[in-house]
């Protein structure tokens, strides 16, 4: 496979699955309606957004973000289970987020907070969690269709924001940052598309040194719900195995965890670094790779890309995207179904 094939690259691509990443900021368009008012309710005191794969991943990156350039004055849980924390009472709003509006767990997640007394609230584009939604005026938000739910991020980003705003947990400033950082991500998503060619093209590198490897990515804490978005999408794009951990976590096992492993083992090792990082955080990464050498394969540093941490996390998610597509390429795998996710659900409801 040659990654600067136009013709072969659109003939492995037939969902245009990098057409659908290069084109993320478009999703900063939406403008989310929040359907049915929301009422009376009680003062918030703690927030959980239930989702699960590709639709959680907004909800963990507003984790970090609003607490990190906002200092969200509640906590913010993410719940990936069939039931919610045991806290959960009239005091919570609880999101329940999934694309497809299927997926079990969150209608379970749903119907516990409903028992609990919670403010319940849903962002879906369909299925049975819009029926539930309508059928019992719940606010809901509804998506655009989209090829995958990972691919939504930046359009779920703005639904979650939409609804803590309008239950005045947060200003407009989220929303403002986000829809301000348009421009800065189209820019770089054109700069990994197919017509740049390789040795100009990060995310080709990038695909190129992980062929027949298994992907390693480590990060600061700020930056973990980036980790964890690169490790979805090298699984689900690629279909291919990848771990990721996080600094300074990672100095405490980990890191005496690479000393019995001989250099030849098949790794690629990625550093995702940022300028917002705390300084010892990148004296960490550096000492790491200093004390490691000969122990694995060098490092590769990545500095995230962007003025805001939420411009650099979608860019750095994009990256993520599309090196993850173009592995699968040369994987020799279709990007987008994820065929035994899908079959396992099948045979989940028999």
């Amino acid at each position: 496979m040659n990654l600067d094939n136009i013709d072969q690259i659109k003939q492995a691509d037939p969902e245009q699955a990098l057409t659908v990443i290069s084109n993320s900021a478009d999703q900063l368009s939406f403008q989310p309606e929040l359907h049915h008012e929301i009422g009376e309710h009680d003062e918030v005191r703690n927030i959980i957004i239930s989702g699960m794969g590709g639709s959680c991943l907004a909800g963990l990156i507003c984790q970090t973000w609003l607490d990190h350039d906002y200092r969200l004055s509640v906590p913010l849980e993410v719940s990936r289970d069939y039931q919610l924390p045991a806290y959960t009472d009239s005091h919570s709003l609880v999101i329940c987020v999934s694309v497809s509006g299927n997926t079990e767990e969150t209608i379970s997640s749903l119907t516990d907070a409903q028992n609990k007394g919670a403010m319940t609230t849903v962002i879906t584009s369909g299925g049975k969690l819009l029926e539930l939604a309508i059928a019992q005026h719940l606010p809901y938000i509804r998506l655009n269709k989209i090829n995958q739910p990972r691919y939504g991020v930046p359009m779920h980003l703005l639904a979650i924001t939409g609804i803590l705003e309008a239950y005045q947990v947060i200003d407009h400033q989220p929303v403002t940052q986000l829809v301000s950082s348009a421009e800065g991500i189209r820019q770089f998503a054109q700069s990994l598309t197919p017509e740049v060619a390789t040795k100009h093209n990060q995310a080709k590198k990038l695909a190129l040194d992980c062929a027949g490897k298994t992907p390693l990515v480590y990060t600061s804490h700020l930056f973990s719900p980036l980790a964890y978005k690169w490790k979805t999408s090298f699984n689900e794009n690629a279909k291919n195995i990848i771990w990721c951990n996080e600094f300074p976590e990672f100095n405490h096992n980990e890191f005496i965890g690479w000393t019995s492993h001989p250099i030849d083992k098949p790794f690629c090792v990625i550093n995702l670094r940022s300028n917002l990082d705390n300084p010892r955080i990148n004296r960490r990464l550096d000492l790491t790779d200093r004390l490691l050498s000969g122990f694995r394969p060098q490092a590769h540093n990545l500095v995230l890309a962007g003025q805001s941490y939420i411009e650099q996390v979608i860019n750095g998610a994009i990256l993520g995207d599309m090196a993850s597509i173009y592995l699968a390429f040369l994987n020799g795998v279709d990007p987008t179904p994820v065929a035994l996710v899908e079959k396992f659900k099948q045979e989940l409801v028999k």
